[in-house]
């Protein structure tokens, strides 16, 4: 088991390692394998790509992402603008179904609203409106509407672990109640968790995904 000296300092090499951070503002705490970011990032882009990278090192069993969004001058943008490049960010990853998106700003925080029928239409749109600059904060509060639920969703679920070369399908139980998905047991790695959590939001008919697996440190 590595100890948190060498977690920390894992973690501050791949921070380091990551062209799409710059890691000066940014400090790690590591205690009992759980590690904490506190500092500043430039945008909400950054800080999402800082959980991401700590979640790749080994011997990380949690994470708390406590950087605050502290954009450059240069791109304070007014609402209005944000909005405006949030809406036509939208419009480019997701030309047939933008429009059933709303984009709500005040004071540089963001929410997304309206419905959907498909999980990864919801995860494309936050992953599109984080790129835009001067956003401090971004809620996706997209709704998932099913239009048809086709087949057995826990069947479905576990194909999908079956078929992944990621995934341990033997250590994660699947629960289903109604269209709500549970997924329990030990990964691996964070990255294994996510695409655990993937494919089960990947599965027609899942509106949401409670994550109750915990991984190895």
């Amino acid at each position: 088991m590595k100890s948190d000296a060498d977690i920390k300092r894992d973690v501050d090499n791949e921070l380091k390692w990551n062209p799409e951070i710059d890691a000066t503002d940014i400090a790690t705490k590591a205690t009992n394998g759980a590690v904490t970011l506190c500092g500043f990032a430039r945008n909400i882009h950054e800080k999402h790509q800082a959980e991401l990278s700590i979640k790749r090192v080994a011997g990380v069993g949690a994470v708390a992402n406590d950087l605050a969004v502290r954009p450059k001058q240069a791109n304070g943008l007014s609402d209005p603008e944000i909005a405006r490049a949030a809406l036509n960010a939208l419009k480019l990853e997701l030309p047939a179904t933008w429009d059933h998106i709303r984009v709500m700003v005040r004071e540089g925080r963001v929410v997304l609203e309206g419905t959907v029928d498909w999980p990864y239409v919801r995860t494309r749109a936050e992953c599109a409106v984080r790129r835009v600059p001067g956003i401090v904060d971004l809620r996706n509060s997209i709704h998932i509407q099913p239009a048809i639920i086709d087949g057995d969703i826990k069947s479905g679920i576990e194909a999908a672990f079956q078929r992944s070369a990621v995934v341990d399908a033997k250590h994660i139980s699947v629960a289903v109640l109604g269209t709500e998905a549970t997924l329990s047991g030990t990964v691996r790695s964070w990255v294994e968790r996510d695409a655990a959590h993937q494919a089960a939001w990947s599965t027609p008919g899942v509106t949401s995904v409670v994550d109750a697996l915990t991984v190895q440190s």
